[in-house]
């Protein structure tokens, strides 16, 4: 365990803590510096500090203790990988259906970041040994485009512009239902739902995080419609929450969501190992040569069929 202690000036008057603790330590992207204080390894003035947006005074200690990196669980897997780009870097991949993207509790092999540490030698270390190289996530059940840090230049400024909201994420899915707007903004918090901690809900300001999905229709089915979300902000669930809790159109085959398996597939048909969300585009700056870098991919079979089947 590592501490630091820091001390707030008069320029820190106001401040929020997440962003001088980024200030103060810029190896660590905000999630982990809000990581730190949500497991209580953060303190002010010896106190035990509860929210990432605390107003800081003058002339505050702020004390920050660092838990030594665990030991690398996930081993290098030969699994089939996509890699749409790469050089020193960065990497983009495209991520299949099914695949977790790093280790978790009953999660070691079979996932991205197993694929990676066999596919590419050299990955950032910012988000630790059991994630390395990850900047952002896609759910296990949503396939498409990630970018991956290789070291930790790249990921610091990679993860900067996903916080900054510069780099744009652009995903299409076919929802169950027929969306009558043809495009607008869905903005409201987002938290773990109080009924089933596995997903997430819309709830209260005071209880959530800010989410904000930007959305399009792109053609309408007699019972389903397909559509283009962008991310203004990444929660957990976003869009899948979104749909089901604002539009009322939950995406198809997510299951956890309300989601069904659609009637139109034949038993022949390839299909979805979850619901029908892709994440069909990224674009960011490159985060050396500050050279814009678009990457768009066409969607999986299994969502052309099922789109094929619907305009039928």
């Amino acid at each position: 365990m590592e501490n630091k202690i820091f001390i707030t000036t008069s320029a820190d008057k106001n401040r929020r803590l997440d962003n001088f603790l980024q200030e103060q330590i810029p190896d660590f992207t905000r999630s982990k510096i809000a990581g730190l204080i949500e497991k209580g390894l953060v303190k002010i003035g010896g106190k035990v500090a509860t929210k990432n947006g605390e107003k800081l005074k003058e002339n505050q200690t702020i004390e920050v203790e660092i838990p030594a990196p665990v030991s690398l669980d996930a081993k290098p897997e030969n699994l089939p990988l996509e890699i749409v780009f790469e050089d020193d870097d960065l990497a983009v991949v495209n991520k299949p259906q099914g695949m977790v993207v790093h280790a978790g509790s009953g999660n070691t092999d079979k996932t991205l970041v197993n694929a990676l540490l066999f596919h590419i030698k050299n990955l950032s270390g910012i988000n630790g040994v059991l994630r390395p190289g990850i900047v952002h996530r896609l759910d296990k059940n949503t396939a498409g485009l990630l970018v991956v840090a290789k070291n930790d230049f790249a990921h610091t400024r990679l993860a900067a512009q996903l916080a900054n909201k510069t780099c744009r994420r652009e995903y299409i899915a076919i929802v169950e239902g027929v969306v009558k707007t043809d495009e607008g903004t869905i903005q409201t918090h987002i938290a773990r739902s109080p009924k089933n901690r596995k997903i997430m809900a819309v709830c209260d300001e005071s209880a959530g995080k800010v989410a904000i999905t930007n959305f399009l229709v792109l053609q309408r089915f007699q019972n389903h419609t397909l559509m283009q979300f962008n991310l203004q902000t990444g929660r957990t669930h976003q869009i899948r929450v979104h749909c089901k809790d604002v539009l009322h159109c939950p995406i198809a085959g997510d299951i956890e969501y309300g989601g069904h398996t659609p009637k139109v597939l034949k038993k022949t048909d390839p299909k979805s190992l979850g619901q029908y969300l892709v994440a069909r585009k990224l674009e960011f700056l490159h985060p050396r040569t500050n050279k814009l870098m678009t990457f768009e991919i066409n969607p999986p079979e299994y969502f052309e069929v099922l789109k094929n089947r619907l305009s039928q």
